[in-house]
């Protein structure tokens, strides 16, 4: 018997931006049901953000994350007792969800500074190509390519 569709829940825009992608953004970085705080962070953020561009901050948040969004990612795959690192192609809700992870993650890596103010140098390092988050997707991309000899494992 198939299991049943998954339904997407329907996520509440944003109370200062008005913005669903801030919201989602938000729903990542925080810890623990802190919801106040990981809001505080985030429009901290993007308030650096805002200044140091003098742009606004929603379309620079979209640029640094679309730019940290991979394209393909490597499934391990076990066939005849060998193990394939396979890659695929990752649908747009997984691929915004992992660029959020590892934006968020890279800023979580830095030490010595508040974590709005690291978030922002993480963001802004994504907006020009940089950063430990862009090197993650360049890694994972590079690792697709190796490994694109195994793709008609993908099935």
């Amino acid at each position: 018997m198939r299991r049943k569709k998954k339904e997407n829940r329907k996520i509440a825009q944003d109370a200062k931006y008005n913005s669903i992608l801030v919201s989602k953004f938000t729903n990542y970085l925080m810890f623990s049901g802190k919801k106040a705080t990981a809001e505080r962070v985030v429009w901290d953020a993007l308030e650096e953000m805002k200044k140091a561009k003098k742009e606004d901050a929603i379309h620079l948040l979209e640029q640094a994350i679309k730019n940290a969004t991979p394209l393909v990612e490597i499934r391990p795959r076990r066939i005849g007792g060998a193990t394939y690192q396979v890659p695929r192609e990752i649908p747009a809700d997984r691929a915004f969800a992992l660029a959020c992870k590892w934006l968020i993650s890279a800023a979580r890596a830095k030490k010595g500074k508040p974590m709005a103010q690291k978030l922002s140098e993480e963001l802004l390092l994504a907006l020009k190509n940089e950063g430990a988050a862009i090197k993650k997707k360049l890694d994972t991309h590079r690792m697709a390519e190796a490994n694109r000899a195994f793709a008609h494992f993908a099935w």
